[in-house]
């Protein structure tokens, strides 16, 4: 697919390509010849430009060294003959057929072809057999550092909106298989915005009451007003007991992990505003890897981050 979106500005990077090497061109012949002598030099000779600075000071006119000249002559030759073999000039892609791209699938398609044996061998291991290998570790905790750390952090800790990897607490599960399908299909929860619907003073009830699922301090009177308000409109996804459903990806309101805070601030921003992808509010969808990584990646990447909280067998 072309990059440009329509001919002009083709034509546009082909005139000025070409309309620059011409330029050079004419710039090496015109000072290549040495202009005839001024009035006020002619018998003295010298050949100058005619220029004078100072009453007596006079430039002279000297061609460019051939050697020089040569040398930029040689350069014009070569950019024409690259432009000829390569992309250069608009959409021509050259003789050569070469693009950045075939050359980096190339390269890897090689890098590939060398490590697939021992990639081949981890993906028939099962991931905690993988993650009780050091070195297959150390090579989920690369692609982990390459493709997951931007979010999760380089020590997997997480941050405001992106899951701890390392307390073993799961919104999809932490099975070995769970942590496969998260990393290959990716995962977009989503939490409805619910204030409409509760009205204000019913939005801090539920926060109330949801903050005493998990012991944290919170109005008792207000927390009992929240509790069938909770369970009419929240226990479908978080359950009766508020212990979440790992099924779609709902938390677990009991314990003592939140994902984006439990101040009573924060607890009624989520119920007001639901928990949808919003980059500015730092939430934000999980990508699938599915092909940025395939199979084996996937595979050596989930036995790494199943690993960090669990034990694996030695």
């Amino acid at each position: 697919m072309s990059d440009f979106t329509s001919g002009f500005w083709n034509l546009w990077v082909i005139v000025i390509t070409l309309g620059g090497i011409a330029f050079c061109a004419w710039i090496l012949l015109a000072t290549s010849k040495a202009r005839a002598a001024s009035a006020a030099d002619a018998g003295k000779g010298v050949e100058t430009t005619g220029h004078v600075w100072d009453e007596d000071l006079r430039e002279l006119n000297n061609p460019l060294p051939k050697w020089w000249s040569n040398l930029f002559w040689i350069t014009i030759v070569f950019a024409l003959v690259y432009l000829i073999l390569y992309p250069g000039l608009g959409t021509m892609k050259g003789v050569l057929g070469w693009t950045s791209v075939g050359q980096y699938e190339k390269e890897r398609g090689e890098v590939d072809a060398r490590v697939k044996p021992l990639y081949d061998k981890f993906l028939a291991m099962d991931v905690p057999a993988v993650a009780a290998n050091a070195e297959a570790r150390a090579m989920g905790e690369r692609i982990f550092l390459n493709n997951c750390a931007q979010c999760h952090g380089s020590d997997a800790g997480g941050a405001r909106g992106f899951p701890n990897l390392r307390d073993g607490d799961w919104l999809y599960g932490g099975a070995p298989e769970k942590i496969v399908e998260t990393v290959t299909g990716g995962r977009m929860g989503v939490m409805p915005a619910l204030g409409a619907v509760l009205g204000e003073q019913g939005t801090k009830d539920v926060a109330a009451y949801v903050r005493s699922l998990s012991g944290l301090p919170s109005d008792p009177l207000r927390a009992q007003t929240g509790k069938p308000l909770f369970e009419q409109n929240c226990a479908a996804c978080h359950g009766a007991d508020g212990k979440g459903n790992q099924a779609v990806g709902a938390p677990n309101l009991t314990d003592s992990v939140w994902l984006f805070g439990s101040s009573e601030a924060t607890i009624i921003e989520g119920i007001t505003k639901g928990r949808n992808v919003n980059v500015s509010e730092g939430t934000l969808a999980m990508p699938t890897f599915k092909e940025t990584l395939g199979p084996a990646k996937i595979h050596l990447v989930a036995a790494y981050v199943w690993g960090l909280s669990n034990k694996p067998a030695k």
